[in-house]
């Protein structure tokens, strides 16, 4: 009879502890905006996330259109990573649609100085931002996102918050010794050659951190227009500068670069990757692998008589 009276009890806690079981090893459902950042999300999360990326590899983050899947996918999410500074300009407009109730973080937020978009572009024309959102160019930004990436899921997931915080520390580290790698790599080239043509203005906080100095006709979006003006003072410039580093962008359409190489009688040195991670089998699949393909395609460019 004693049995009997305690049995509805025990089965009681065997369903509890099931359940905490069970949310234990759930991974902790998460969506990141775009490619570069999923991947520093991923690496702070480890296998306690589940990830997904809005703008994927090889994708334009500037040129989203979100999606009712987009919606969905950003609705079932516990936290929702996103660059900031304008960036995602279609990001209020999902969020709406999604009705999204989970912790959304911008990963910008606190940077010491965010770079005005007009601060080191030499043709004249027209932004679309008053601020370049491209922070990640400076790897010490990247850092600063890791840390903001570690204190988002913190908050959504005490439980974890220590293997978050361990994970976060070794990309720190990684990060820090990238940081020192760049830096070796430029310091071997003097100032007066470290001059770069790009496709548009996502390299100006690489420009401040590292003392190189980039030419575009574009804006700081994939999808702003050049002049006319704007090309062929370009042209003008790398052919009265000597100029030998001309690179189109992995998601931009090459033939403006292409264009001012023919007619300033330069080769194009390359290709760079600003917005977006390649696909697995490229050559920048991650965040550090890009700043280091991007550095070294560079140097190597400027260097070359």
């Amino acid at each position: 009879m004693r049995l009997k009276h305690v049995w509805p009890f025990l089965m009681a806690s065997l369903l509890v502890a099931l359940a905490a079981q069970a949310k234990e090893s759930t991974p902790l459902p998460v969506v990141a905006s775009f490619s570069i950042l999923g991947d520093l999300v991923q690496q702070v999360g480890g296998e306690r996330i589940s990830l997904q990326v809005l703008a994927g590899p090889g994708s334009d983050a500037h040129a989203v259109q979100p999606t009712p899947a987009m919606a969905r996918t950003v609705a079932g999410a516990a936290v929702l990573f996103s660059n900031g500074l304008g960036y995602e300009g279609w990001m209020d407009r999902l969020l709406r649609s999604a009705g999204f109730r989970g912790r959304h973080v911008q990963v910008s937020d606190g940077l010491p100085s965010p770079m005005a978009a007009a601060q080191g572009h030499a043709h004249g024309h027209r932004h679309d931002h008053d601020i370049d959102p491209h922070a990640w160019q400076d790897v010490a930004n990247a850092r600063h996102y890791v840390a903001r990436i570690a204190s988002g899921l913190c908050a959504a997931d005490a439980t974890h918050c220590a293997g978050y915080r361990q994970r976060a520390a070794d990309a720190d580290a990684r990060l820090q010794s990238l940081d020192r790698e760049i830096r070796a790599a430029w310091a071997a080239v003097p100032p007066p050659q470290r001059r770069v043509v790009v496709s548009h203005d996502a390299f100006g906080y690489y420009a401040a951190a590292y003392g190189v100095q980039f030419l575009a006709p574009q804006g700081i979006s994939t999808e702003a227009q050049a002049s006319a003006r704007a090309v062929a003072s370009l042209v003008r410039t790398v052919r009265t500068g000597q100029l030998r580093a001309l690179f189109v962008e992995s998601l931009g359409d090459p033939r403006l670069i292409q264009q001012i190489g023919r007619e300033a009688g330069v080769p194009v040195s390359g290709t760079l990757y600003a917005d977006a991670l390649s696909l697995a089998g490229g050559s920048a699949p991650t965040y550090e692998a890009l700043m280091r393909h991007n550095t070294t395609q560079m140097v190597r460019a400027v260097s070359t008589p």
